[in-house]
C-alpha cells in the first residue's frame, strides 16, 4: 500500500520517539545517579514511577511532612531513606539530585537551595509563585552549574515537536490566533480525609502565612493565593510555554482577564476564568478554563491564514483553510493526523537524566520554565487587579 501523508508522519514521528529513548537509555547507563524526592504527593509518585523505569537512576530519599503521602511514596522506593527535613537530603554528598514535587509556595526556596548545594534539580511548573520569585530562581540557576529542568513535558512530547516543525514549515502559514483551553472536575473536599496525626502543618506552610489547618487548603492548596495561583499558572503554563515555542516569543506586552467563583466559593482563585493576551509578533492568544466538567480536556488551536493545526496530549491535526467541509460538518477532514502515543513526562526525565551525565541545557530549563509562569503571573496580576496589565520586559505597568 503506498503510504499517504498522514500515515507517513504517523509513522515517522514514532520512529523519531523511538530512536531518541533507545539512545537516551544507553547513554551513561552504567553511571548511577542518585536523586531524593521533596514532597511526595500524587504527581510526585507519579514522576517517581516513570524515574525509576530509567536505568542508572536510584531513588534514595525521600522528604514529605506528610505521612500518608510518604507511605505511599514507598511503595515506589521501598529502600528509600526517610528525612523530615528536606535540607538534611541537600547536605548528603551521596545525593546527586531532587525532584522536587513541593506545593509552589516552596519551589524558589527548596530550588536555590538545592543548586547552592551543588544538587541538579527537576521542579514541576509552575517554577514559582511570583514573578520576583522567578528571576531570583533564574539568577540563582543560571549562577550555578546546575542542571535544572521544569516540568513542561510537552517540549519532549513527540508530536508536540512534530507540530513546531509544521508551523515552522510555513504549512499554517501567518499565525494570527491561538486559543487555549482546559477543562476540569475536581474531587469533593467533603469526602477527602485527612490524618492530623501524621501531617506537621507548620513545616508544610513554611514561607506562607501561618493559618489555622484546613483541609481544603491542604488537598487543594492549588486554588489559594497563598500556596498556588489557580487555572492560569496549574494550566495556563503547560499551554502558554508550548505557545511561546512555537511562535517564539518570551512574553505578552498585554494581559486582560475575568473570572468568578460559580461552585467553588471556598477557593481564592476562580473556578472559572479567561485570558486574553496580546503578544509580539502580531498575534493573539486566548485561555478559558472551567473546574465544573472534565469533557474535552485541553488542548491550544494555532489558526493560520492557510491551516489551522489543533493539538492536545492525545492528538494532533491539521486543516487545509481551502479544504472543503465533511459532509454535515463546519469542518474539513484533517490533512495531517497523528496520534499522540507514550506520556512526554517520560522523555522529559530522561532528558534529565541524560543531561545531568553530558552537563548539557535541558529542554525546559529555568529560564523557559520562569517565562511560562511569567506569562500566567500576568494573566493572575490582571485577574486581580482587574484590569488590562501591560509588560516591557522587565516591570508591570
Amino acid at each position: 500500500m503506498q503510504p499517504t501523508r498522514r500515515t507517513f508522519l504517523t509513522a515517522a514521528s514514532g520512529l523519531a520517539l523511538g530512536t531518541r529513548l533507545a539512545a537516551a537509555s544507553t547513554q551513561g547507563a552504567n553511571d548511577r545517579i542518585r536523586i531524593g524526592v521533596i514532597g511526595t504527593g500524587g504527581r510526585a509518585r507519579g514522576l517517581m514511577g516513570q524515574l525509576k523505569a530509567i536505568r542508572g537512576v536510584e531513588l534514595t530519599t525521600l522528604c514529605d511532612v506528610y505521612g500518608p503521602s510518604l507511605a505511599r511514596a514507598k511503595e515506589h522506593a521501598p529502600a528509600a531513606a526517610h528525612v523530615a527535613d528536606y535540607r538534611r537530603m541537600l547536605d548528603d554528598p551521596a545525593i546527586d539530585a531532587v525532584l522536587i514535587g513541593a506545593p509552589d509556595h516552596w519551589h524558589r526556596t527548596m530550588t536555590i537551595d538545592a543548586v547552592k548545594a551543588g544538587k541538579d534539580v527537576y521542579v514541576e511548573k509552575p517554577i514559582s509563585r511570583t514573578i520576583e520569585e522567578g528571576e531570583a530562581m533564574v539568577q540563582a540557576v543560571e549562577a550555578s552549574r546546575q542542571v535544572v529542568q521544569t516540568g513542561t513535558q510537552q517540549r519532549s512530547w513527540s508530536h508536540f515537536t512534530l507540530g513546531k516543525e509544521l508551523l515552522d514549515s510555513g504549512r499554517l502559514g501567518q499565525t494570527t490566533f491561538v486559543h487555549t483551553y482546559w477543562y476540569q472536575q475536581p474531587g469533593s473536599i467533603a469526602s477527602a480525609t485527612v490524618d492530623t496525626a501524621g501531617l506537621d502543618w507548620k513545616a508544610w506552610l513554611g514561607p506562607a502565612p501561618a493559618r489555622p489547618f484546613d483541609p481544603e487548603r491542604l488537598l487543594q492548596w492549588r486554588h489559594f493565593w497563598d500556596y498556588g495561583g489557580g487555572g492560569f499558572t496549574d494550566l495556563l503554563t503547560h499551554w502558554i510555554d508550548v505557545v511561546h515555542w512555537y511562535m517564539e516569543v518570551e512574553a505578552p506586552r498585554s494581559a486582560l482577564a475575568t473570572g468568578a467563583n460559580h461552585l467553588r466559593r471556598s477557593w481564592d482563585a476562580p473556578d472559572t476564568c479567561t485570558a486574553s493576551l496580546e503578544f509580539p509578533k502580531d498575534f493573539s492568544t486566548t485561555y478559558i478554563g472551567s473546574f465544573n466538567s472534565r469533557t474535552d480536556d485541553g488542548g491550544l488551536e494555532f489558526r493560520g491564514t492557510e491551516a489551522t493545526m489543533k493539538i492536545d496530549r492525545r492528538r494532533l491535526a491539521v486543516y487545509r483553510n481551502d479544504a472543503p467541509y465533511a459532509p454535515g460538518t463546519h469542518a474539513p477532514e484533517p490533512e495531517i493526523y497523528v496520534r499522540g502515543g507514550a506520556d512526554g513526562t517520560i522523555a522529559h526525565l530522561q532528558n534529565w537524566v541524560d543531561c545531568m551525565r553530558s552537563r548539557k541545557t535541558p529542554t525546559a530549563d529555568i529560564r523557559t520554565g520562569h517565562m511560562a509562569a511569567r506569562t500566567s503571573h500576568l494573566a493572575n496580576i490582571a485577574l486581580r487587579e482587574k484590569r488590562r496589565v501591560t509588560w516591557d520586559g522587565t516591570a508591570v505597568r
